[in-house]
C-alpha cells in the first residue's frame, strides 16, 4: 500500500474515531499538509518495462541506434548485451536473462535450440552481410567502389606485408564470422597457406580491433564492422559463394511453459518494420523477409 493510500485511510480513521479532536493542533497541520501534498503531486509515469536483448558483436552500432529509436516510440528500456553469438548462445542455455537473441549465423541459433529447458519461438531471418578484408589506416577508398571488388588472393596480400603478418580474424572455431572466414580462404585454396599465420580473436570487433591498433596489417571481418571504423580501410569483399549465406535469425526465448514476454515480443516486430529496416541499412545491413509497418507507442 503507497503512502498516500495510507494517509488517505488513516485520515478517514481518525474522522470516524474522532482521534483529530484528541490530537495536537500541530500533529494535525503536518497530517493534513502531508496529505495535501501528496494529492497534489503529478502522477507518476509507469515504470519502463525492460527487455533484455542478447546480440552479435558485429550489431552494437545499429543495435545501439534501433534501441534508442524505439525506447522514444514505446515505455521500455532495452538492456544489450553484445558478444559472439556463440558466448550468448551459451549463456543462454546456462540460464542468462534475456528475451531476444539475434544470432550472427544459423549454426548457433539451432544450437540454442536444441538446448534443454531453453524454448525459441518466433525465429526468422532478419538480416544479412558480407565478409570484407580490411586493412590498417583511414580509407581512401569509395565505399560503394569498394564494395563490388571481390578479394581472392589474401595470402598474397598478407605475404606481402611481411614474414610475421598475421590476419585477424574471429576465431574460426565458434566465432561466426571466423566460421565464414574459414569457409571462404577453404573455398579459395588458401587455408592451410593461412592457418598458421591467424590472430583469433574472441569476436568479430575484437579481429576489428587488432587491425585498428596495428597488431594485425590485415583482418577478415563484416563489411559493417569496415564501414564504423575510422582506422581501416576495406580492400575488398570476399566472394558471397565462397562461404555459407551471412544471416542474423532473430527470435524469442523463454523457458519452460512461460509465454514469450509481449513487450519483447512486439519489438521483434518492430525490427522488420520499414523503420528499423532503414537504420539497419544505414550500419551496411541488408534486410532480409517482409519489412512490415512500424510498431508505436499505442502497441506496448
Amino acid at each position: 500500500m503507497s503512502l498516500a493510500t495510507r494517509l488517505r485511510a488513516h485520515f478517514r480513521s481518525c474522522q470516524e474515531s474522532a482521534c483529530l479532536r484528541r490530537t495536537s493542533l500541530t500533529a494535525r497541520s503536518t497530517l493534513l499538509m502531508m496529505l495535501v501534498a501528496l494529492l497534489a503531486a503529478p502522477v507518476q509515469a509507469d515504470e519502463p518495462t525492460r527487455i533484455r536483448v542478447m546480440a552479435a558483436a558485429s550489431l552494437h552500432d545499429a543495435m545501439d541506434a534501433i534501441e534508442a529509436r524505439y525506447e522514444r516510440l514505446a515505455n521500455v528500456d532495452i538492456l544489450p548485451v553484445y558478444a559472439s553469438s556463440s558466448t550468448l548462445a551459451r549463456q543462454l542455455a546456462n540460464g542468462a536473462p534475456a528475451q531476444l537473441y539475434l544470432s550472427a549465423n544459423e549454426r548457433w541459433m539451432d544450437w540454442l535450440e536444441q538446448q534443454p529447458g531453453v524454448v525459441v519461438t518466433g525465429r526468422h531471418d532478419l538480416l544479412g552481410n558480407r565478409l570484407a578484408l580490411v586493412a590498417a589506416g583511414a580509407s581512401s577508398l569509395d565505399a560503394g567502389v569498394s564494395n563490388v571488388r571481390d578479394v581472392t588472393d589474401v595470402a598474397k596480400r598478407l605475404a606481402a606485408t611481411g614474414d610475421a603478418s598475421r590476419l585477424a580474424v574471429g576465431d574460426p572455431d565458434h566465432v561466426p564470422a571466423g566460421i565464414y572466414a574459414r569457409q571462404s580462404l577453404e573455398s579459395l585454396g588458401q587455408w592451410q597457406a593461412l592457418r598458421s599465420h591467424l590472430a583469433s580473436a574472441e569476436d568479430v570487433r575484437a579481429a576489428l580491433a587488432l587491425v585498428e591498433h596495428g597488431e594485425a596489417p590485415l583482418g577478415i571481418v563484416y563489411s559493417t564492422d569496415a564501414s564504423v571504423s575510422h582506422r581501416v580501410h576495406q580492400i575488398g569483399l570476399l566472394p558471397e559463394s565462397s562461404h555459407d549465406p551471412i544471416h542474423y535469425p532473430a527470435a524469442l526465448i523463454t523457458r519452460g511453459g512461460d509465454a514469450p514476454d509481449e513487450a519483447a515480443e512486439t519489438f521483434a516486430h518492430w525490427l522488420s518494420s520499414n523503420e528499423a529496416g532503414a537504420i539497419f541499412h544505414r550500419f551496411g545491413f541488408t534486410t532480409l523477409g517482409t519489412q512490415t509497418a512500424p510498431a508505436t507507442a499505442d502497441s506496448q
